[in-house]
């Protein structure tokens, strides 16, 4: 299962993920009444907006993190009725019944080695027609944090691999996809500097680093990756993806 995550602190930061949210829902075309898969749905920022858009439909929110679903069933209490809260892995076959009419997903598809398995999970449970509307770290995102975090620790940046936008068409393609569309954006998020960029980078970002360290290790090595870096920006790049259940 992937890691879990401070998700009180996570909801509490101005994330540029809410733009991401918006623009993402502006590309799924949807009458009201669909049910629709949040894949990674997080702490349901975006589950929230997706259920405003669906006055007559359900949401299936799923996530690998207990505490990020956590949150979002504070967030939506009262409104749980119409969602159905799903821990699972997302390359795994996903225990909920029947098919969606839609999948969305918003900045987590990069926290997912195995995009192969990843969009053959999501197809086996999207009926024929249903759309996927995505959007998450792209080939380039972070390069220049990765860069400060390799300088800190003395050794060669993280060659964390994220997608492109040929190999996305191919796999797409492979899980039985057409209408591919995919495209990358580079989208830096400028932040205040100090404490709310630390705090950013440390729950955002450099989550796995941390996991890793010594408590007594983790502030100064968020203090010396954000020394490191020109500006207080994460320098996103966002692989934006559209395609049709065949």
């Amino acid at each position: 299962m992937p890691r879990e995550w401070d998700a009180k602190t996570y909801d509490s930061l101005p994330l540029p993920h809410l733009g991401w949210g918006r623009r993402t829902l502006s590309r799924l075309p949807l009458r009201g009444d669909e049910r629709v898969l949040d894949a990674g749905c997080g702490t349901g920022r975006d589950t929230e907006s997706l259920l405003d858009l669906l006055p007559d439909g359900r949401v299936v929110a799923v996530d690998g993190s207990v505490r990020m679903l956590d949150q979002l069933r504070e967030r939506l209490a009262g409104r749980l009725d119409r969602v159905e809260v799903v821990h699972a892995d997302l390359t795994r076959p996903l225990p909920f019944d029947g098919e969606v009419d839609a999948v969305f997903s918003v900045a987590a598809f990069h926290w997912i080695e195995d995009h192969a398995a990843l969009f053959s999970a999501l197809a086996a449970r999207m009926r024929p027609g249903a759309r996927l509307v995505t959007e998450c770290g792209g080939r380039g995102n972070i390069a220049a944090v990765n860069a400060a975090v390799a300088d800190v620790l003395g050794g060669a940046p993280d060659m964390w691999d994220f997608a492109g936008e040929q190999d996305t068409r191919q796999r797409l393609a492979a899980a039985g996809f057409t209408d591919v569309e995919v495209a990358l954006r580079p989208d830096p998020a400028r932040f205040e500097p100090g404490e709310q960029f630390e705090a950013f980078l440390a729950t955002v970002i450099l989550g796995a680093h941390l996991d890793a360290m010594p408590d007594a290790d983790r502030e100064p090595f968020v203090s010396a990756v954000a020394g490191r870096l020109a500006e207080p920006v994460a320098d996103y790049v966002r692989l934006e993806i559209s395609a049709t259940r065949a």
